[in-house]
């Protein structure tokens, strides 16, 4: 997440990044803290142990 959210303000507004993780307590944490932030979660997708998630700046 923290690589996440320092990317995030590099992007211009109405990009979109597309992050990968691994990490099953994401799912909680990476929606809240984008949203705490001002970003927007667009899509989750879990595949296996694999969670992507497309945030919008």
């Amino acid at each position: 997440m923290v690589a996440t959210l320092e990317t995030m303000p590099n992007l211009q507004p109405g990009e979109i990044l597309e992050v990968l993780s691994d990490c099953p307590q994401s799912i909680n944490s990476i929606p809240a803290d984008v949203k705490r932030y001002g970003y927007r979660v667009l899509k989750i997708e879990q595949h296996g142990p694999t969670i992507l998630y497309w945030i919008q700046r």
